[in-house]
């Protein structure tokens, strides 16, 4: 994709999302509408976002801290 079609394409993008899940896939796909031109709005029932990545200590397969 050229400049000038990004471009294009950004200036086309209307509205608004709203992405219900705070998780590691809600998030991404946040960020992801939200580079693409759409005002996001992120839903978690819960106080906190991260999902079940949040209670790990350790992720597979690199043995990293989750936090």
């Amino acid at each position: 994709m050229t400049q000038h079609a990004a471009s294009d394409q950004s200036a086309q993008t209307v509205g608004s999302v709203m992405v219900v899940g705070g998780g590691i896939a809600g998030m991404q796909s946040a960020i992801d509408l939200a580079n693409s031109g759409y005002y996001v709005y992120l839903l978690e029932k819960s106080s906190a976002i991260g999902g079940l990545m949040s209670q790990l200590d350790k992720t597979f397969p690199t043995n990293d801290c989750a936090m």
